[in-house]
């Protein structure tokens, strides 16, 4: 169990600080929503162009007049670099379906009877689909030759279910020995995560059940048990 929980911090730190740093060219023009500049919640439309950003207030989401809200709409800039602070700090955000590529490489598994706490690394691969919230922050910062510099903080947060295929080790031990050899079984696990973004990778947590795809199932000790995992993933969309 210590090991596990180890494994989550030191992955998590690790995500929480690349996720600070995420580059200002990766920021996708799109509709975006913020209540500091709208407060009635409308969207607004966030331009990226050659690294300039350009914030266009909206009446409204529709997207057929897009072109022409954004000729009509009031725009507030956001440079690389200024000579003059700017001290309007924006927070933004955007809601978005989450498709991704969950490998799952680390299985706590909790005591079964007389058998005890299991901490496996078989490997594991699940689609997940969820609910994503991407957060970005622009700040300025003075450099020391006296020019601000435009910063962009990105967090993503997530929740969804998965489902996959995977590993895990079949012995006499883990079907009270109802079997008398060992090997390495497919299992079908499915379940609930949530996941925090690193660009276009995912690092989270999930809790699921495994059912083993044989006929030794109906012996295995951990048919249908609760098991939680550390994910690692690739964002497909």
């Amino acid at each position: 169990m210590k090991l596990f929980l180890i494994a989550i911090l030191s992955s998590l730190i690790v995500g929480c600080n690349i996720l600070s740093q995420k580059s200002n060219s990766e920021i996708e023009s799109d509709l975006y929503k913020n209540i500091e500049i709208n407060r009635e919640n409308k969207p607004f439309y966030l331009s990226n162009v050659n690294d300039s950003i350009v914030i266009y207030k909206l009446r409204n989401k529709n997207l057929d007049s897009l072109s022409v809200n954004i000729l009509k709409a009031e725009a507030e800039f956001y440079p690389k670099k200024s000579n003059q602070t700017i001290a309007n700090t924006q927070l933004f955000y955007k809601n978005s379906t989450d498709l991704d590529f969950l490998t799952i490489p680390f299985k706590y598994r909790p005591k079964q009877k007389d058998f005890p706490n299991q901490f496996t690394t078989n490997l594991n691969g699940a689609v997940y689909l969820g609910r994503r919230t991407d957060f970005y922050k622009i700040t300025y910062h003075k450099n020391p030759f006296s020019l601000y510099e435009r910063k962009i903080s990105h967090y993503a947060f997530s929740y969804g279910i998965f489902t996959g295929l995977g590993g895990s080790n079949i012995n006499p031990s883990l079907t009270n020995e109802n079997i008398n050899k060992e090997y390495d079984g497919l299992v079908w696990s499915k379940g609930i995560a949530g996941i925090i973004g690193i660009n276009n990778f995912t690092v989270g947590l999930a809790i699921g059940i495994d059912d083993l795809m044989d006929e030794n199932n109906k012996y295995w000790i951990y048919q249908q048990k609760i098991w939680y995992g550390l994910t690692f993933g690739l964002n497909l969309n």
